[in-house]
C-alpha cells in the first residue's frame, strides 16, 4: 500500500438493521462500481493480516467500505490512499468479528457511485480439520472419473472444496449423511488437465458459514495418459526369493526427470525418483530391500516433468513380482511367535499354581500345629 494515510476520505461504515437500507440507497448512485478483492485471499487464516481493496477507473474523492450485519465499529480499520486509484482497509489480525460481506463504494465530486459486488470474507482454523480422500484413487487416467470425499465430524453444516494454486472461489460438495458423520462428494471426471493438482478441503457449521475448519491433509490429483508410456523391468529377475534385494527399472525413450513407481491395490503413495543424468538411457533404478512378502504384486510406472507434476504419462506394461519362499519364512516366523507367547502363558500359569498351592499349605500347617499344642497340654 503506498502513499499517505488519508483517513478523512476513506470511511468504514456501520451497517446493522439498516445495512440493506444503506446499500440500496448507495446504489442510486451514476457512477459505474468499483471492483473489490483482498490481499493475499478473501480465505484467510486466524490472525493474519488481510486489506480489502477498492478500485476505480477514475479520480476519486472518497471511500466508503459497507459490511452486512457487523457486531460492531468498523472504525478499527487501517485506511490508507493509493496513487493507482485505489484505497485499502487493512484488518491487522483476523478474528470472528471480521468475516461476512463487504462491499465498497467510492464518491467523485458530488455524485456516488453504485456499489461493488460482494466480497465475502471467511476465516480458516476455527474448527478441527476434516480428511480429503479420492475413490477409486489420487491417480486418474485421462478422461475417466474420481469421486472426492470430504469427511467431518460435524453432523451439520458446508463442505468447501478448493483446489490450490488459483481457486479463488471455493468449490461446494453436496451434503451426504452418515450416521452421525458429515460427508460430501464432488464427482469429478472426465478428467482433463485442468483437474489435476492439489486440493484440499474445508468445513463450516451451519450456523457460522464463514468460519471454517482448518484445512484437510492436501491430496494430489494426477491425471494419467498425457505421454507415451515407459518400460519396466526387474534385475535380477521377476522372481526373487525371501530376504533378497531386488532393482525394479523404468526406462523412457523420450526425456524425462520424474518417474513414479506404483504397486496396484496398496495404500501407500508411489515412489518418485528424479532422474540424475540427462544423457541417455532416460531411467531410474527402483530398489527395493529386503523383499518379504509384502512386496509381492503388480507394478507399473510413470513418467512426468518436474515443473509439472500432476501429469502423468500413461503407465508402463505390469510386472508381476513374486516372492519365492515367502510363505515358507512367514509360517515360521507366526510359529516363532506363537511358541512364545505359549510359553509366556505357560510361565505365568505355574507362577500362579504355585502361588495357589503356597497359600493352600500354610492354613493347614498353622491348624495342626495348633492342635499339636492342645495335645501337649493336655
Amino acid at each position: 500500500m503506498g502513499g499517505s494515510t488519508r483517513t478523512p476520505t476513506l470511511t468504514a461504515l456501520l451497517c446493522l438493521g439498516l445495512c440493506w437500507g444503506l446499500w440500496d440507497e448507495a446504489q442510486m448512485g451514476t457512477l459505474p462500481k468499483p471492483s473489490i478483492w483482498a490481499d493475499p485471499s478473501h480465505i484467510v487464516t486466524k490472525g493474519s493480516r488481510v486489506t480489502i481493496w477498492c478500485q476505480v477507473s477514475l479520480q476519486a474523492d472518497g471511500y466508503y467500505l459497507y459490511k452486512e450485519k457487523v457486531s460492531e465499529s468498523l472504525e478499527t480499520l487501517e485506511t490508507s490512499w493509493d496513487s493507482s486509484n485505489k484505497a485499502g482497509f487493512s484488518i491487522k489480525s483476523m478474528s470472528s468479528h471480521n468475516v461476512g460481506r463487504y462491499r465498497c463504494a467510492y464518491q467523485s465530486g458530488e455524485s456516488r457511485s453504485q456499489l461493488s459486488d460482494d466480497l465475502t470474507l471467511v476465516m480458516t482454523g476455527q474448527h478441527e480439520a476434516p480428511s480429503l480422500s479420492a475413490n477409486p484413487g489420487p491417480v486418474v487416467a485421462l478422461g475417466g472419473n474420481v469421486s472426492l470425499s470430504c469427511s467431518s465430524l460435524w453432523p451439520r453444516g458446508s463442505f468447501h472444496l478448493l483446489k490450490e494454486p488459483g481457486a479463488n472461489v471455493p468449490q461446494h460438495l453436496e451434503w451426504t449423511f452418515h450416521r452421525e458423520r458429515g460427508q460430501g462428494f464432488l464427482q469429478v471426471g472426465p478428467m482433463n488437465t485442468s483437474h489435476a493438482g492439489t486440493y484440499r478441503c474445508y468445513v463450516s457449521p451451519e450456523s457460522y458459514p464463514y468460519l471454517w475448519s482448518q484445512p484437510s491433509d492436501p491430496l494430489h490429483l494426477q491425471v494419467t495418459g498425457i505421454y507415451e508410456k515407459p518400460s519396466l523391468s526387474t534385475q535380477p529377475g521377476a522372481s526373487v526369493s525371501w530376504g533378497e534385494n531386488v532393482t525394479l527399472q523404468c526406462c523412457s525413450e523420450l526425456w524425462f526427470d520424474t518417474f513414479h513407481l506404483s504397486k496396484e491395490g496398496s495404500l501407500t503413495p508411489p515412489q518418485v525418483l528424479r532422474l540424475q543424468d540427462t544423457a541417455k538411457p532416460h531411467q531410474v533404478n527402483f530398489t527395493l530391500s529386503p523383499v518379504t512378502s509384502d512386496f509381492e504384486g503388480t507394478y507399473r510406472c510413470y513418467s512426468s516433468h518436474s515443473n509439472n507434476p500432476y501429469l502423468l504419462s500413461q503407465p508402463s506394461d505390469p510386472l508381476d513380482l513374486l516372492v519365492s519362499g515367502s510363505n515358507s519364512q512367514d509360517y515360521t516366523v507366526e510359529n516363532l511367535i506363537r511358541l512364545g507367547i505359549s510359553a509366556l502363558i505357560l510361565m505365568v500359569l505355574g507362577v500362579l499354581l504355585f502361588q495357589a498351592r503356597h497359600r493352600q499349605s500354610r492354613p493347614q500347617y498353622a491348624a495342626g500345629t495348633s492342635t499339636r499344642k492342645r495335645e501337649d497340654g493336655q
